[in-house]
């Protein structure tokens, strides 16, 4: 990538989009272990303070949000699939669910958004949960035959598709709960379940296959979640110790991948004694964590030295503002990594914002990082200054100088 006086310019064929979660915009996903824990106001481990309800209505109205997202410049749009509403009963596969994310791919390619599948980000049936999660026995078969299942959807038209979504945060959290609203990734990290982070890491190298059954041209990786573990002098051991289990070990499960999927949002310093919180002078986003645009640099920069010779995709990067200019400045410094990152020769093919609507953040409507604003009554979008501005620099594939 060689600069120009314009500015930082991103490769043709570039990804350029932004990312959501079926569970998070969908609305009344009743068969998943996620609304029955929202029924009951949370677990031993966690609040719920708001339940997910409608979301925003996109189980029917993706056809408004990708027009939005392609009218806006947007050629990439990641979205999930529901293993609940495919497999709602255990064995019984709905045909109509089935039909239903068939034909958002097909929108997808007919509005010229090249869609990326992610086939499970956080929830899981109900059943599932209630027969053991991922550490039953057999339940790593069970996903591999959810996954084979999903060939209508992604057989044909769809280049890329994530197995699982952060699979380091589902360990920590135990099966698949919540990412976390505040301080989890502010104070550090508590080891993940390693039985469950050996189980998803055999469901993912089985959906790997599962998947290239369906067609070899698919494109298969997943998205690991990099908390960006800055060393404070005297903490490097600490930190190589801190940092293996809860993410590396699942950045060297992607060898062997077609891609693998960068998720950063802001650091995590450690001290001599462990994780520091934020400097008492840091800025903070609406969910408590750092503004620390610099970390997706780092991010990059830690996953290409773990994975090797494996392409990278950034498949998140965000910040929950109310403040949108905020957000256009964040992201601005988020992309001059990317920038930077390509320059010194990293493998970066791609760069997925979060997201594209405001939406259902594991436990509350309050972190707004959407691109897009949605009324929680009338369902309509909105968009942002800052979806006009980032959709713009898919059109263009060049991101201005600062102070141009």
């Amino acid at each position: 990538m060689t600069p120009t006086s314009d500015g930082l310019p991103f490769p043709d064929g570039f990804l350029w989009g932004a990312s959501t979660a079926a569970h998070q915009i969908e609305g009344n996903n009743v068969n998943s272990d996620w609304w029955q824990l929202e029924q009951r106001g949370g677990s031993a481990t966690q609040s719920i303070a708001e339940r997910s309800g409608d979301a925003a209505d996109s189980y029917h109205r993706w056809p408004e949000d990708m027009d939005l997202l392609a009218g806006l410049g947007f050629t990439d749009y990641r979205f999930s699939i529901e293993w609940a509403r495919i497999e709602p009963a255990e064995g019984h596969f709905s045909r109509a669910a089935i039909a239903h994310y068939r034909r958002m791919v097909e929108g997808a390619l007919e509005r010229g958004l090249r869609p990326m599948v992610t086939l499970q980000h956080f929830t899981v049936p109900r059943w599932f949960a209630e027969r053991g999660g991922w550490t039953a026995d057999g339940a790593t078969a069970l996903f591999e035959r959810y996954v084979a299942a999903t060939a209508p959807v992604i057989g044909t038209g769809v280049r890329h598709v994530c197995t699982i979504n952060e699979p380091n945060i589902a360990a920590i959290f135990g099966a698949v709960q919540e990412l976390g609203t505040e301080e989890p990734l502010l104070a550090g990290l508590p080891l993940p379940d390693k039985a469950i982070g050996d189980a998803l890491i055999d469901a993912h190298h089985r959906a790997r296959a599962a998947v290239k059954a369906i067609s070899a041209d698919i494109q298969v990786g997943w998205t690991v979640a990099n908390q960006v573990y800055q060393a404070l002098p005297g903490a490097d051991e600490v930190t190589a110790a801190y940092r293996h289990p809860r993410e590396d070990v699942f950045l060297e499960a992607a060898r062997g991948d077609d891609w693998i999927g960068v998720q950063s949002y802001t650091r995590t310093r450690i001290g001599p004694d462990g994780p520091l919180p934020a400097p008492d002078d840091a800025e903070r986003t609406l969910n408590g964590w750092e503004y620390y645009p610099q970390a997706l640099g780092h991010a990059l920069r830690h996953t290409a030295k773990v994975v090797g010779d494996l392409p990278l995709i950034v498949t998140e990067n965000g910040i929950a503002t109310d403040d949108d200019s905020r957000r256009i400045d964040y992201t601005t410094g988020a992309l001059q990594e990317v920038a930077a990152a390509l320059e010194d020769g990293l493998d970066v093919r791609g760069y997925l914002h979060w997201s594209a609507l405001d939406n259902y953040e594991w436990g509350s409507y309050k972190p707004t990082f959407g691109l897009i604003a949605v009324d929680p009554e009338t369902f309509e979008r909105t968009p942002k200054p800052s979806a006009a501005w980032l959709g713009g620099l898919g059109r263009t594939r060049v991101l201005p100088r600062a102070g141009a």
